[in-house]
């Protein structure tokens, strides 16, 4: 059997199949080795997978995960799973190579993630050719709930947004200043607490503030991620990722301005991943 997983830093999505026949889906925290240590995530994949699973019938593990770009970090979430599976071969890929499976399949394209963290790729069908780094929320991300969440709070807290902006914050989020540097300085995940705020910003674009927002950080994507390939205007563009679907007439029309074609939109790679290795 295999089992593949698709790992954000919010949540990790389990499916282990057989042939083309799935046999159960699970999910558990996000793991991001960038930020987290293996003792957390072994902690973590004993509680909330092991439990759900025989692992000893489990062949073959296909994880990927934000974060598992470089070598030494793909050690870690192997080092995570090897107690637990002894006899399974384990492969780890980064989160992009899981979009770019999921969302493009064996067709080329340009695949981007705006889900948590943002990131693209130029993909050749088989293999990711082309990839402009991320940078994480801090210095890039742009377009990602991080991202989206990091501008709203740091306007919420300078007052640098309409009055009926402030005040709906306030009431739907019941948000202070204490409570957002304590989240973001202190406390671990930081990324994860600001895309938070996506989900409530998308339900609120009614407003003035929170469109411009929205189409404003799409626009820094493109123009960071999208336009730097060359040709890009002539190759599909598809996305995978939460805050690409829940926003795909905004996608649209920022797509619109800056003169890329959109493919695919998918929230989550789980399930095209799913596809892609049951006919493998």
């Amino acid at each position: 059997m295999i089992l593949i997983a698709d790992s954000g830093s919010t949540k990790t999505d389990w499916r282990l199949i057989d042939g083309s026949r799935e046999i159960c889906r699970i999910q558990t925290k996000g793991f991001n080795p960038y930020y987290q240590q293996p003792d957390e995530m072994l902690t973590e994949i004993e509680s909330a997978l092991i439990p759900n699973l025989d692992t000893k019938k489990v062949s073959i593990i296909f994880f990927y995960g934000s974060g598992c770009s470089t070598t030494e970090r793909q050690k870690k979430i192997t080092d995570s799973l090897s107690p637990f599976f002894k006899t399974s071969k384990i492969h780890v890929y980064s989160d992009l190579v899981g979009a770019a499976r999921a969302a493009s399949g064996n067709l080329p394209g340009i695949v981007c993630i705006l889900g948590t963290g943002s990131g693209s790729c130029r993909y050749d069908g088989e293999k990711i050719v082309e990839n402009i780094p991320s940078l994480g929320f801090i210095l890039g991300d742009e377009g990602s709930g991080a991202w989206l969440g990091k501008k709203m709070v740091t306007d919420f807290l300078r007052g640098h947004m309409p009055q009926k902006s402030m005040e709906t914050i306030k009431e739907k989020l019941q948000i202070d200043k204490e409570t957002i540097l304590e989240h973001v300085n202190h406390k671990p995940m930081p990324s994860r607490y600001l895309a938070s705020f996506a989900k409530f910003i998308s339900e609120n674009i009614d407003q003035t503030y929170f469109y411009q927002l929205l189409f404003d950080s799409f626009t820094a994507f493109a123009k960071n991620y999208i336009a730097r390939y060359q040709n890009y205007s002539d190759i599909s563009c598809h996305f995978v990722g939460s805050v690409a679907f829940h926003n795909q007439e905004m996608l649209k029309n920022v797509a619109h301005y800056n003169g890329f074609i959109i493919g695919n939109i998918i929230k989550s790679p789980i399930d095209g991943l799913t596809i892609y290795h049951s006919t493998k």
